[in-house]
């Protein structure tokens, strides 16, 4: 195993690297690296940017408009974007629901809906969890009856990111009582803007309000947004769990939310502190395992051997370092850390510093976020499972 770059890998990356930092607007680099607000128009601003230069994504094949990049490229391009402060790409069009259209759609709604994901021009919602139905996914009850030529869809779905922005939404629905709770469930690709749509804010502790709840009453959904077969629908659940368990792991996010947990220490006087800094160690060996591990596959991958099925794995120790860093931050900026005042916030005030930098107000709204990462996306206590039967046998 040859976990070192290539020399056309660095000339791959010097590429990426230059193209970014020539592209990527400064305001919006500046809040990635101090944690501010970003608006919709900021995440999907640079998804256009990068739809128009053909990267949006950078996951897919040729075939599909996609450039093609081998699985060191793709994450070369990953880890240069994080670095220099770019928001991170929505998956749920690009990563999530593309590869199953690519996979399981017919060629129409390939070209239907593959335009709009790669130019970044329509936002997509991803409905999986239900008020019973988180990590048991198998138990999802938003129903959809087939009458005639259409879909009706009834039910809710809560937990669902960004959801207040979405354009479309694929959605597991439940088109059969009979049998296994997994052999009745299917796939839809489902209009938000359909008359029925409901979609209700939940406003977290740091005042934001990132997910929502989705009420669908009597939704009339085309049968030829149907996914594949009906009642086939885990099966094309559990190829989208993949993609976004590995991209939960976030590996290159880590390391540049490491350099921003030094920075911290230093401005608050605690990087002397031998113990702290003992943490912060630890936590690096920790990110440079999983970098290790992320390789590890991708050289797998890239002589043509199997790739190690772990995205599990990687979700949990992935999510677990984001946790990490956010505590130590908290540590290192002591009661600095802990006022949250929403309306100065909205207000335009970030606690900036007479020299432009930033100091730590945003920290406690990072630390309540990342308290989710350990649930979402599967619950770690279920992804250990899932190791367990998978890789250890």
């Amino acid at each position: 195993m040859d976990l070192a770059f290539t020399p056309e890998e660095q000339a791959f990356r010097d590429e990426v690297r230059a193209w970014v930092r020539s592209n990527l607007p400064p305001e919006i680099s500046h809040k990635v690296h101090n944690a501010l607000r970003l608006t919709r128009d900021d995440m999907q601003g640079w998804a256009k940017i990068l739809g128009k230069k053909g990267w949006l994504g950078f996951g897919w094949p040729k075939e599909f408009g996609g450039p093609g990049w081998t699985a060191v490229q793709k994450h070369l391009f990953e880890e240069e974007c994080a670095l220099a402060g770019a928001p991170r790409i929505i998956p749920f069009g690009p990563v999530m629901v593309a590869p199953v259209i690519m996979a399981f759609g017919n060629a129409e709604q390939q070209k239907r809906f593959l335009p709009g994901i790669a130019s970044g021009e329509v936002w997509w919602s991803q409905g999986y969890s239900e008020p019973g139905s988180g990590s048991d996914l198998a138990s999802v009850k938003t129903r959809a009856e087939r009458v005639g030529d259409k879909y009706i869809v009834n039910g809710q779905k809560t937990w669902t990111t960004l959801g207040q922005h979405g354009d479309w939404m694929f959605n597991l629905v439940r088109t059969s009582t009979e049998g296994k709770p997994q052999t009745g469930i299917s796939f839809l690709l489902l209009d938000m803007k359909s008359p029925g749509v409901t979609v209700r804010p939940i406003k977290l502790l740091d005042g934001e309000c990132e997910v929502n709840e989705v009420f669908f009453d009597n939704v009339e959904v085309p049968a030829e947004n149907l996914i594949g077969e009906e009642n086939k629908g885990w099966t094309y659940a559990k190829h989208l769990l993949s993609h976004e368990r590995t991209n939960i792991a976030d590996v290159n996010r880590s390391k540049r939310e490491l350099e921003r947990l030094k920075r911290i220490a230093k401005a608050e006087g605690l990087w002397e502190d031998t113990r702290f800094r003992d943490q912060v160690a630890l936590l690096e060996v920790d990110i440079v395992a999983l970098e290790m591990l992320v390789l590890r596959v991708l050289s797998a991958e890239k002589s043509g051997k199997n790739s190690l099925d772990i995205a599990g794995l990687l979700k949990i120790r992935g999510s677990e370092i984001q946790q990490r860093y956010a505590e130590l931050m908290m540590l290192a900026a002591g009661p600095f850390a802990l006022p949250f005042i929403e309306e100065a916030m909205e207000a335009g005030w970030q606690g900036d510093f007479p020299g432009g930098e930033v100091a730590n107000a945003p920290l406690a709204s990072t630390y309540f976020n990342l308290r989710k990462t350990t649930i979402y996306g599967g619950s770690n206590e279920v992804q250990r499972n899932i190791v367990a039967q998978t890789v250890l046998g």
